[in-house]
């Protein structure tokens, strides 16, 4: 591997651990020599990481540290243009001109190898030009599941059947064919699942809900042995 990666992936073990690790640990897992370790840590101490420790003795990085933005492998920066490139293509309007935001943000602080992988990645996003749309706004339906805020919703069932909720929204999933609601149902007393293009109405209450929206996801994920993807 190229050093700049090297140096970068030094970087990241550290962050896994809470605790000094030694030298020898950080050379096996790099398959580098310790002599390397020793010279790579000097050389990020140089450019500002804030790592505690010393030779024989291991080696944490502190509390706060940030990469900056440059310090992405290629394959890091694949990963972060084609999701940029699939929220922009499957989530909702305001989703997508916040994907554009954020890759012209991404641009301005790469160097310029880098920004040319941005603008030439060949990983690409397919359209959904089938999904049906939607009645409400779904940034309003992602603002109160971030607030952690129940709602009232009109919802219009597959046979038409109209029926008044109150949910718990606690997840939106974003899918080729059709956006999807996870939510607790009071009046179901159960997690439920709702076609976003069938919420005819939406309001957000007040009444923050009874427990965290990260333990009722857990919660839902868990009966629907659905593996946690990336945390919450």
């Amino acid at each position: 591997m190229s050093r700049a990666d090297r140096l970068l992936r030094l970087l990241q073990l550290l962050r896994r651990h809470r605790h000094p690790v030694s030298a020898v640990t950080l050379a096996r897992d790099l398959g580098v020599s310790i002599r390397s370790i020793y010279r790579d840590v000097t050389t990020l101490r140089g450019q500002g990481a804030a790592i505690d420790g010393e030779a024989g003795i291991g080696y944490v990085l502190k509390p706060g540290f940030l990469l900056p933005p440059l310090m992405f492998s290629d394959e890091e920066l694949e990963a972060i243009v084609l999701g940029l490139r699939l929220t922009a293509e499957h989530g909702d309007a305001a989703l997508e001109l916040s994907a554009r935001d954020v890759v012209g943000k991404l641009r301005a602080v790469l160097p310029r190898e880098l920004r040319a992988l941005v603008d030439d990645t060949p990983l690409l996003a397919g359209p959904s030009p089938d999904r049906p749309s939607e009645s409400v706004d779904l940034r309003e339906v992602r603002r109160a599941i971030r607030q952690q805020r129940k709602a009232h919703m009109e919802y219009v069932a597959a046979d038409a059947t109209r029926s008044d909720r109150v949910i718990w929204p606690i997840g939106l999933g974003f899918f080729e064919r059709v956006r999807v609601l996870v939510a607790w149902c009071e009046s179901r007393a159960d997690f439920r699942s709702f076609r976003a293009d069938r919420i005819a109405r939406w309001t957000t209450l007040a009444d923050r809900l009874p427990r965290s929206r990260v333990t009722l996801l857990g919660e839902w994920r868990e009966r629907e042995g659905i593996p946690a993807q990336l945390p919450d």
